[in-house]
């Protein structure tokens, strides 16, 4: 897998974005649908630096689905009770069911992330976290969940750049967090955690897609992209449909066509 600091940040034309945004929008509805109407299930994980866009690309990616089909997941620190369990107990009541498609900004890599790098959790423990969440995902996987893992990527200049746009703008100030600061000044220790997390968690049935995001409309296109395709093999589109047949036809009687 291509090295984080080598890793070069395409962008896109507005133009461009819009036309592809709308075309990956209306097509992952349709995914969504089929694993709805065939009760499979699906795990979208998103990972990546503090304001790399992981939200933005996430409402994107669900806002013309079927509400009824999908969940998403926004995971922050655990709490005192979920403290005093394995800490991958809490994401076991959030996998999804039959049919639905479950979207997690964050997730349990926060294990091998920000509590390694934070000395949440001591060295023994998150060396070991790599094979359990190894074995985790292969539980899943063997289980018919389809599961897809995006890690966004931006360079330092570009998330202080966000940052101070942050602290400046009315109405994104909520957005910066004394975490936020502090994880700035860790640039290089989460920069090794997230090569870590590459090398040792990226498999043949749960691979790790690395999202160039200093372009936000760059990854949001990517992200639709990269989730459609992997759920093609999984669904068939021509056994889609939007409506129910009952509903279009009694429709199409009481109001022609």
């Amino acid at each position: 897998m291509e090295s984080l600091d080598k890793l070069e940040f395409p962008k896109l034309k507005s133009k461009e974005y819009e036309n592809s945004l709308k075309e990956l929008q209306l097509r992952l509805m349709m995914y969504q649908r089929g694993l709805f109407q065939t009760g499979q299930r699906a795990v979208i994980v998103c990972e990546g630096a503090d304001a790399a866009g992981k939200g933005g690309a996430i409402r994107r990616m669900v806002e013309l689905m079927d509400p009824r089909g999908y969940r998403v997941y926004p995971v922050g620190p655990p709490t005192p009770d979920e403290l005093s369990s394995h800490y991958l107990q809490r994401f076991w009541r959030d996998l999804p069911q039959a049919g639905i498609l479950a979207v997690f900004d964050r997730s349990w890599y926060g294990r091998v992330l920000v509590e390694r790098v934070e000395k949440l959790a001591r060295p023994k423990e998150w060396k070991r976290a790599y094979r359990e969440i190894n074995e985790f995902e292969r539980q899943l996987c063997d289980d018919g969940v389809i599961m897809v893992k995006l890690l966004y990527h931006i360079g330092k200049k570009e998330q202080r750049s966000r940052f101070l746009d942050r602290l400046h703008r009315p109405e994104k100030r909520w957005k910066l967090t004394m975490s936020d600061l502090e994880n700035h000044q860790l640039w290089d220790e989460y920069q090794q955690a997230f090569a870590d997390t590459l090398d040792k968690t990226s498999t043949d049935y749960a691979p790790w897609t690395v999202v160039p995001a200093n372009d936000k409309k760059y990854s949001r296109v990517l992200t639709l992209r990269t989730v459609c395709e992997a759920l093609d093999p999984h669904v068939d589109l021509d056994n889609v449909f939007v409506m129910d047949p009952e509903v279009e036809a009694r429709a199409m009687k009481m109001f022609g066509k």
